[in-house]
């Protein structure tokens, strides 16, 4: 019989045998199997024999190389073969075996399952090959029946499909352990993206490892999903997608109406005509589900793996959420240690509030972000914290006061950062009250500090403090007006305050001003007159 030779390239129908120099990929359902031989007959024979082979739901496809030369080029062209039947001589006594090697060892392919076939046993004696070349079965020619061939493809098919599964359990175990950190590390400002980026990592554990299954279905490309926590309502709430889909909002209903019935069993991993139910566990409470759609053939080991990385998903939002409580407590110690201060001085006691907005103002006008703008609010409400240390009679003296009792002031700085050296999470504003009162100059105090070695922090909250004392009543003194302030704010740059910073801050005047000037120009008109009750220069 003579080998049929197609002159265009496609992809080889399962029992046909084309040789063709640029081979297809095979369909995305079946299992791509070689034959290399140079004898006709035996190329027909395997065709008719394996015919119809099917393993798995998948049938078998065929290519046939009369060359190992010939069997490279399409063993590079196909992906994954799954099986090699080889013969030994061909081109040369021993090309099968070198072509064996050459897979093996230079191509460092070990899952493709390699079966010599030889019809001359001399040339390459079945203990020899066994002992010296890495392959998978060793088969005389004449004993390859029909039926003996059959079972021989089914056998390493099935060998190399188990080898398939675990490299795709091992690879899902290395994903969990490389996200595992990650999520343990995700910066907790940031929660929004900590939920999205694991979300995501599922998806790319499900398409890693649960694609081999079925590789003919699209449906593994079409994930979707979503990450949803339980609220202090105990309710679910969406926090990160998967691709939006209209009906989550009721999937979510139906969820939670499922929770009872997840908190009593305790379930792992739930799945239902392709629907994945992930329950987020921690102490056997339910901090939030993980819900997937489109997802089939999960084996065992997949189920597994999505359990674990479901533990550790758990594990970290419990660190964030702990984090978030314990960041809100030491925001609340902050706001109660500010507001102890503010008792020494009953006529201040929105001075911290204007300062911390003016703070936030200042630090995004130089270029901080957000959240670092926010942590250096956070510490100016505790500026003067070391005012509860200085006695009444100096701090709510009216009139001036004596060079003993300026000293005394001098030490509340000192006194402040004391109190919030007791904790860590207040090194910023330990800063902030122990050097507020530096100047650019070095003639500011506690510790004398010049220009940038006294903090950022401390040097932006200098210029708001000063700003709305002088604009402030006090025992001691009248309220100066704004423009006059100002006026002060700006003498003093180079000398009392850093020049940068008093220029930030200067710029956030002007768009407040800029934007009051919008909305009144944008505001309905009252006739163009004044109250008079209440005329414009005066309000």
């Amino acid at each position: 019989m003579k080998i049929i030779r197609t002159p265009s390239p496609g992809v080889p129908e399962s029992g046909t045998i084309p040789t063709q120099p640029s081979p297809s990929p095979p369909p995305a359902d079946s299992w791509p199997v070689l034959v290399v031989d140079d004898d006709p007959d035996i190329l027909a024979i395997t065709r008719l024999a394996l015919k119809d082979c099917r393993f798995s739901g998948r049938p078998v496809c065929l290519y046939f190389a009369q060359s190992a030369k010939e069997a490279l080029e399409i063993y590079h062209r196909v992906p994954e073969i799954a099986l090699a039947l080889v013969d030994v001589v061909m081109e040369t006594d021993d090309a099968g075996l070198r072509l064996v090697q050459t897979i093996r060892n230079d191509l460092n392919n070990h899952t493709i399952r390699l079966i010599i076939r030889t019809g001359q046993p001399g040339h390459a004696p079945e203990r020899m090959v066994i002992d010296t070349y890495d392959i998978d079965d060793y088969k005389d020619k004449t004993e390859l029946t029909a039926s003996k061939l059959y079972t021989t493809v089914r056998s390493a098919l099935k060998s190399f499909r188990d080898l398939k599964m675990l490299q795709q359990s091992r690879h899902g175990l290395e994903m969990v352990l490389r996200a595992a950190p990650g999520m343990y590390l995700h910066p907790v400002d940031q929660p929004d993206k900590f939920f999205l980026e694991a979300l995501g990592q599922i998806i790319r554990l499900c398409e890693s490892t649960c694609t081999f299954l079925e590789p003919a279905s699209t449906k593994h490309r079409n994930i979707i999903g979503f990450l949803a926590i339980l609220n202090n309502r105990e309710t679910l709430e969406i926090r990160a997608r998967w691709k939006w889909d209209e009906s989550d909002n009721a999937k979510l209903q139906m969820l939670t109406e499922e929770l009872p019935k997840i908190k009593t069993t305790q379930a792992g991993l739930v799945l239902a005509e392709g629907h994945v139910m992930l329950p987020l566990l921690v102490h056997h409470n339910i901090l939030g589900i993980i819900y997937l759609e489109n997802i089939t053939n999960i084996s065992e080991n997949e189920r597994c793996l999505l359990e674990v990385y479901a533990v550790q998903c758990a594990g970290a939002m419990e660190n964030l959420r702990l984090y978030e409580a314990l960041a809100a407590a030491n925001r609340n110690a902050m706001r109660m240690l500010a507001v102890a201060a503010e008792f020494k001085d009953t006529e201040t006691g929105d001075h911290v509030k204007r300062l911390a907005r003016q703070t936030v103002e200042t630090a995004l006008e130089l270029g901080f972000s957000q959240e670092t703008a926010q942590e250096m609010g956070r510490a100016s409400v505790m500026h003067d914290i070391g005012k509860i240390g200085v006695p009444d009679a100096v701090l709510l003296k009216p009139g001036p006061l004596t060079k003993d009792e300026f000293e005394i002031i001098k030490t509340h700085p000192g006194i402040g950062a004391s109190i919030l050296a007791e904790d860590s999470n207040f090194k910023m504003a330990l800063d902030v009250a122990l050097s507020h009162h530096e100047r650019w100059d070095g003639t500011g105090y506690p510790m004398g500090l010049k220009g940038e070695e006294i903090p950022l922090p401390a040097r932006i909250v200098a210029v708001v403090d000063v700003f709305d004392a002088l604009v402030s009543d006090r025992p001691y003194k009248k309220a100066w007006s704004v423009m006059e302030a100002l006026e002060e704010i700006k003498r003093g740059a180079g000398t009392h305050f850093d020049p940068q910073v008093v220029e930030a801050f200067l710029r956030t005047h002007r768009n407040r001003r800029e934007k009051r000037g919008q909305m009144e120009a944008s505001a309905p008109s009252t006739q163009g007159k004044d109250d008079p009750k209440f005329p414009r220069s005066k309000r």
